[in-house]
């Protein structure tokens, strides 16, 4: 009898110390776990262009928006998978570049798509070459046109990209420093480019790059009177507009209006200047009857009715008729070039996607004109010709895979499924497909 008697002490006691300690736990104040951050995801505010990831810097590397650890690991991959990257594919296999950040980047990447294709015999690497640089003198690299910019050894988009980056500090690169942070100027090259710059090497202390320009690029109200007619672009920049709006400014005087402003009216109604703009600059408006092109000059007989947009469609316009509109050459030009490039549009918005284009003034002009897709050509996954597949914008990435899933399994349905693209990148394939 003791000795259950005991035991059933021990049991009792046991149990005491388990719900002690029990309580204990549960009356513990809870600790307090680190901050988590997230490393966003977004690009940043430096103009993308065409690159080749083993060009890179650190620096370059964190403008493209990777952090400090993230940036660090590309480079240790880098040196890992032999110190260069082959391909698109090696390159998404870093575990520092999340599938988001891929799909961001991928359409500027220099790079064969795949490690299949870089080792091919047949791939062409040339395209993949860089080009040296042809400097014949000092320059202000502020007025530099596009074409000026390739002729000195960089791509059309890399020039593009340099005017939109100028555009974005609000119409000047303003020092050699900001010059320096365009994204697809690398050291090399800007240590080249350097000594021609044209340009302060210090930025100034009132510049302000969120506000699009410095305080000397602000909106200034005229001290005298002046005659719009006689105004080139740099004559409206002046007046505070910025380059694309000067542009358009010009191109609907000299297109538009046949060479010259009527009257006041004429100036109020183009496009890029706002009623408060039109208010400040009207006081001093002089129109002078000597600069106007009368409309009965031999010049303006011979030029065509102007076009009635309303009746014009967007998948037919031509490059003129676009100049006609306001748009200037290279807004003009991206447009066809796209169009061409698809086949024609399907949907208006397919339009505002299209690279270094006025999308204000294009705007407008979609709710203007027709669009007539009935005659785009569109075919079945299983039909689709392999050079339009790998020619085509919204099909070139998925080409092979498509091409090789069509041999076993001819059913679009069963294609799609392989395919396994983002939701978005179906939807816009889905246009040209029957």
């Amino acid at each position: 009898m003791k000795k259950n008697y005991y035991q059933k002490i021990a049991v009792l006691g046991l149990l005491l110390l388990i719900l002690f300690g029990f309580q204990k736990y549960t009356d513990k104040e809870k600790e307090n776990f680190p901050e988590v951050q997230f490393v966003s995801e977004s690009l940043p505010t430096d103009i993308l262009t065409e690159f080749d990831p083993n060009d890179l810097d650190e620096n370059q590397w964190q403008k493209l928006g990777f952090s400090e650890k993230q940036t660090t690991t590309i480079l240790k991959y880098k040196k890992i998978v032999g110190g260069k990257f082959l391909s698109k594919e090696q390159f998404k296999k870093c575990y520092a570049v999340s599938d988001e950040k891929f799909t961001q980047l991928q359409d500027f990447i220099l790079l064969p798509e795949s490690n299949k294709d870089a080792k091919s015999s047949h791939y062409n690497f040339k395209q993949f070459e860089k080009t040296s640089l042809n400097i014949s003198g000092k320059f202000n690299p502020d007025q530099l046109s596009q074409n000026d910019w390739e002729k000195m050894g960089f791509s059309e988009k890399q020039s593009a990209a340099i005017l939109k980056y100028k555009s974005y500090l609000g119409g000047s690169f303003v020092s050699k420093e900001k010059f320096k942070e365009c994204f697809i100027i690398n050291d090399e090259n800007y240590q080249k480019l350097a000594p021609y710059l044209l340009l302060p090497a210090k930025t100034p202390a009132n510049f302000n790059v969120y506000a699009g320009k410095s305080n000397s690029f602000k909106t200034k109200t005229p001290q005298t009177t002046f005659d719009p007619n006689v105004l080139d672009v740099n004559g409206w920049m002046a007046l505070g507009f910025t380059e694309k709006q000067a542009n358009v400014i010009v191109n609907y005087r000299d297109r538009n209006l046949k060479g010259s402003f009527k009257t006041l009216e004429d100036i109020q109604n183009c496009f890029v200047i706002s009623p408060e703009k039109f208010a400040e600059l009207k006081p001093f408006i002089k129109l002078n009857p000597a600069t106007m092109k009368n409309s009965v000059d031999k010049k303006s007989e011979t030029r065509q009715d102007k076009t009635d947009f309303s009746k014009t469609d967007m998948n037919s316009i031509t490059f003129r008729q676009l100049l006609e509109f306001g748009l200037d050459e290279k807004s003009a030009g991206s447009m066809i070039g796209f169009r061409k490039k698809l086949g024609g549009f399907m949907t208006k918005e397919q339009i505002l996607e299209t690279y270094n284009i006025d999308k204000e003034l294009v705007q407008k002009l979609l709710s203007i004109a027709p669009l007539d897709n009935s005659k785009v050509e569109r075919y079945s996954l299983v039909d689709a010709p392999e050079e339009w597949l790998k020619n085509h914008p919204y099909f070139k990435y998925s080409a092979d895979k498509i091409i090789y899933y069509r041999v076993s399994n001819p059913d679009d349905k069963k294609i799609w499924k392989f395919l396994k693209t983002k939701p978005e990148y179906e939807a816009r394939m889905r246009l040209y497909v029957k």
